[in-house]
């Protein structure tokens, strides 16, 4: 399984939430797109005992140019990538892309690159010096469906990291 963004994705640009029109985002998917909190628990309330996290990869590479823009890191620093599919009774809902740049990678923040199948957002959102940046969202084609996406710089100790995630329309049959 691996993330299979089709080129015309990437080359859209992302959209900055607030302030965000209603008519750009309606009706099931706005609640997922527009929550502030930690996605891993609102999947686990929406299926109890029914989540999971498949880990896809974990690597350090290139980021691509919209996530190194993104970051404000040059195009050529490799950062750690890890890539997790977000499941419900094993069928993923959620693909996740995390990027943390090297010099994230520091003290506490070094465990980071232990999470395995630990979520990121239990570190993230349990962690006090936690601060989210705005959330950016766009439409385009994963794995040959078309998916919502969004994205949020995170600050644990003033240091950032990039999440990128990617609903399956599979998740709203989750959340009816």
């Amino acid at each position: 399984m691996q993330l299979a963004l089709s080129p015309s994705f990437s080359l859209q640009p992302w959209v900055k939430l607030k302030p965000m029109p209603h008519s750009v985002v309606s009706g099931p998917w706005r609640h997922w797109l527009l929550d502030a909190g930690s996605l891993t628990e609102n999947l686990k309330a929406a299926a109890p005992n029914r989540f999971s996290l498949k880990l896809i990869r974990r690597h350090f590479d290139l980021p691509n140019l919209s996530e190194s823009n993104a970051m404000g890191i040059k195009l050529r620093q490799q950062a750690y990538i890890r890539e997790v599919a977000l499941c419900v009774d094993d069928e993923p809902q959620i693909y996740a892309r995390s990027i943390i740049p090297r010099q994230t990678l520091t003290g506490f923040e070094r465990q980071l690159l232990t999470l395995n199948t630990k979520p990121l957002g239990e570190f993230l959102f349990s962690h006090k010096h936690m601060q989210r940046g705005p959330i950016e969202i766009k439409r385009g084609k994963l794995n040959g469906e078309t998916v919502w996406a969004r994205r949020s710089i995170f600050y644990v100790n003033h240091k950032p990291l990039l999440v990128c995630e990617y609903f399956l329309p599979s998740l709203l049959q989750i959340s009816a």
